[in-house]
């Protein structure tokens, strides 16, 4: 073998190159346009593989996007708050492993994410830091 490598540094430049490579993915789902892409820039800038949506449409894709958390906004649009969608996806063998954020500006926000089964909340209007340290602790 002609490289200036040893085979141990080799094999560690490969792992960490592989490690670099494998973002945490992020389902976010948000109320409001304006804050979803803020969420949605913060967490791309941290890293995170991001699939942002107003609708509960990558819910329904959860299996293809196989993300490490999920974090719901409460009062999004459609059918569904966002308590119940976390406490479907609780409640399914098939997800009920991924983690899952509330958010909200609820005064009761940590009854209802305790009540659905979230792995953790965030209290809107939130801290920057707050979000990437939720998310990260929970991917």
């Amino acid at each position: 073998m002609d490289s200036n490598y040893e085979p141990n540094t080799l094999f560690a430049t490969f792992t960490l190159n592989k490690l670099a490579v494998m973002k945490k993915k992020v389902v976010l789902i948000q109320d409001n346009e304006d804050i979803l892409d803020i969420m949605d820039q913060v967490l791309e800038e941290e890293g995170f593989e991001v699939t942002a949506s107003l609708t509960t449409e990558p819910i329904e894709k959860l299996e293809e996007i196989d993300p490490d958390v999920v974090v719901v906004d409460e009062h999004i649009k459609g059918k569904k708050k966002g308590s119940v969608v976390i406490e479907e996806l609780k409640s399914d063998p098939q997800t009920q492993d991924v983690s899952a954020v509330l958010t909200s500006t609820s005064a009761n926000l940590p009854e209802k994410a305790t009540a659905c089964k979230a792995d953790d909340y965030i209290e809107k209007p939130f801290d920057i830091d707050h979000l990437v340290e939720v998310v990260k602790k929970n991917t």
